[in-house]
């Protein structure tokens, strides 16, 4: 696994043993078992957004943190200028780039997101995952088809949805390009932390 990968998987296992944390506590509040939640820790698999979220959220931290080793320090206001933001890739393809990493004690978590288009994709069903709080996403380039469970839409540039994003949900880009789309993730009242 890359060296990325590695300090992410360090810096969620320290936390963990800081808070007095079980493998298991931690799985069960990122909704996986605790095999997969250690095989992440230690670095042998890669992290979904989704698993970044909500360890973050249950060792009571910003995911920038667990993201960086660094901790957002503005307060009043932040800009992020054309192709900056903290780049991240979580799902296979997919391209992240958080708006609001500087930012400390956010209310919500800001990305332009790229999705690919792939042909493969089109024939299988759409990996869903969920997270506290709710999600909005306005798309800006491209069409995205988006599952909420067994609901499914296709958004068009300019179109955009919020919904509850507790229950599964997911998304592919669709008709042949790419989709580029602003996705904020509101969050729920204060995590639990240590």
């Amino acid at each position: 696994m890359d060296n990325k990968v590695m300090e992410i998987a360090q810096r969620i296992q320290t936390l963990r043993e800081i808070c007095g944390f079980t493998a298991q506590e931690m799985a069960d509040a990122i909704g996986c078992s605790a095999e997969e939640y250690l095989d992440a820790e230690n670095g042998q698999t890669d992290f979904s957004f989704t698993f970044i979220y909500k360890a973050a959220e249950k060792l009571g931290v910003d995911m920038i943190e667990l993201l960086t080793g660094d901790n957002p320090r503005l307060s009043f206001y932040s800009i992020v200028r054309k192709g900056g933001g903290l780049p991240m890739e979580r799902r296979s393809g997919f391209r992240y780039s958080h708006l609001g990493y500087r930012f400390k004690d956010k209310l919500c978590e800001p990305f332009l997101v790229t999705a690919p288009y792939s042909e493969e994709e089109q024939k299988k069903a759409i990996p869903l995952s969920s997270h506290e709080g709710q999600e909005f996403d306005f798309i800006l380039k491209g069409s995205l088809k988006i599952m909420l469970e067994d609901h499914s839409e296709i958004l068009n540039e300019g179109d955009c949805v919020l919904y509850d994003s507790s229950h599964g949900h997911g998304m592919i880009a669709v008709n042949g390009d790419e989709c580029v789309f602003l996705a904020v993730i509101l969050k729920k009242a204060a995590g639990e932390g240590c």
